[in-house]
């Protein structure tokens, strides 16, 4: 079988079904495991070339709609019948069956349902440690600074606040993606500024720009250093690797 992934998540999901051998080709943006950056790159997620998809004739594409626009991609593949999946998880339940629905696909569904259940054990796992924690901080989750824009109830965010012993402050408003200001976050009182710019890598994000928003220096969070640079390809990202950004969340919450 000869597989192409056109955005980061998609891949990921294959490496944690063992199957990314199976890749002929991957979008931009996809970096893990290592092993895919030697892979033919067919352009960024929302414009993907499609004449390269073509001519790697793959068995199976793993499309998406997990970004606005993408939409293109999935209309070029119908148009040049070339067979594909989509998938578009919102929730971490929805990336457990994702597994088992890619394993389907590939005509490997033991490799799916196994996949899922060590998913589920270690997010049970983390779970129960995350109940025990005596206190439970209010996250303020950042994904992107101008405009402010943060994950809502319908968000894997507010789940993995949630299994981490922790809430997200904006878990009232029932959207996958909130666009605020830093007044109304200010106003909300944040315990932890949690801050993954999608896109962004770490690195490059300086604290200083969050301390120095008008009126910040007064919120208990910026008062105790409680401001989290953290990995967006451990946040932002609808894969399995969000049980790694939970476990370091939980550790940096609570230890």
């Amino acid at each position: 079988m000869k597989v192409i992934s056109l955005c980061p998540s998609n891949t990921e999901i294959m490496e944690f079904l063992g199957l990314t051998h199976l890749l002929v080709g991957v979008d931009d943006f996809s970096d893990w495991p290592e092993s895919v950056k030697s892979l033919p790159q067919l352009g960024p997620d929302l414009s993907i070339n499609l004449d390269l998809v073509e001519e790697l004739q793959p068995d199976l594409v793993l499309a998406s709609l997990s970004v606005p626009g993408m939409e293109k991609n999935v209309e070029g593949l119908e148009e040049r019948n070339i067979p594909y999946i989509i998938l578009n998880p919102q929730s971490l339940t929805d990336i457990e069956n994702d597994l088992i629905k890619t394993a389907n696909a590939l005509n490997m569904p033991e490799r799916g349902q196994e996949a899922a259940e060590q998913f589920r054990n270690r997010l049970e796992n983390i779970k129960q440690k995350g109940a025990s924690a005596s206190w439970k901080p209010k996250l303020y989750w950042e994904w992107w600074p101008k405009p402010v824009f943060t994950p809502g109830r319908i968000n894997w965010l507010t789940e993995v606040s949630e299994a981490a012993g922790a809430e997200n402050l904006f878990k009232d408003v029932e959207l996958a993606s909130v666009q605020t200001d830093w007044d109304d976050v200010k106003s909300r009182k944040p315990d932890y500024i949690c801050v993954a710019w999608v896109g962004v890598r770490k690195q490059k994000v300086k604290k200083e720009l969050i301390i120095n928003r008008p009126g910040w220096e007064e919120l208990e969070a910026v008062k105790n250093d409680r401001i989290l640079i953290l990995e967006e390809e451990l946040y932002c990202r609808p894969s399995p690797r969000l049980l790694d950004g939970l476990e370091k969340l939980q550790h940096l919450l609570h230890n």
